[in-house]
């Protein structure tokens, strides 16, 4: 693409006009699933116009918004698949929102979903590790009740045993946690490979 071609692109269609600001699309992998469930893989509709003007995507969905430049018109996409596959990772980085997701943002003590922290099993005081082996999502409440105490002192139990997950196990977790708003040209491409229930 020319210099000046590329200008007059992030010139006239990187402006952000106040009606079209809340169209993000739903970005697929080359083999059609969402990059991410958890959070969805989104992009900014500026982000997806460039990548479809400079051919990185497929659209395959559009909202009726359309942006325009002096030379060009071009339709919101809603929905674009990646040309290039991207390899999805292996490992599970050990964050607090995976944590999270693999906990169901819920307690592991008494089954809350509000004011979460997060808590050593074995308390670090006792020789405890920051592992997923170790560490779970917890309500403060709870957090504050088991203090630095073991289980059986605190006389509390986990609802599951902690354990690191895989990658798919985590994608697989993120589809029971859909973003507020999803577009109704999304929903083809995201439960699709879902498995289903007997």
């Amino acid at each position: 693409m020319s210099d000046l071609v590329e200008r007059e692109f992030r010139t006239s269609f990187v402006r952000d006009p106040q009606s079209l600001r809340h169209n993000p699309a739903l970005v697929l992998n080359a083999d059609y699933r969402p990059l991410s469930y958890y959070p969805l893989s989104l992009w900014t509709w500026q982000e997806a116009v460039k990548a479809a003007f400079l051919e990185r995507v497929t659209i395959l969905a559009e909202y009726d918004d359309v942006v325009r430049s002096p030379t060009t018109e071009i339709k919101i996409p809603s929905v674009v698949v990646l040309k290039d596959y991207v390899k999805p990772q292996k490992r599970v980085a050990f964050t607090r929102f995976n944590l999270f997701l693999r906990d169901q943002f819920c307690c592991q003590y008494c089954g809350d979903k509000g004011d979460l922290t997060f808590d050593h099993v074995v308390p670090r005081a006792s020789g405890g590790v920051t592992s997923w082996e170790n560490v779970v999502a917890a309500c403060s409440r709870c957090n504050l009740k088991k203090g630095s105490k073991s289980l059986r002192a605190s006389g509390m139990s986990l609802r599951q045993t902690p354990r690191q997950p895989a990658a798919e196990q985590l994608r697989n977790m993120g589809r029971k946690f859909p973003p507020n708003y999803l577009h109704e040209s999304w929903m083809d491409f995201l439960y699709w490979d879902a498995e289903l229930e007997a």
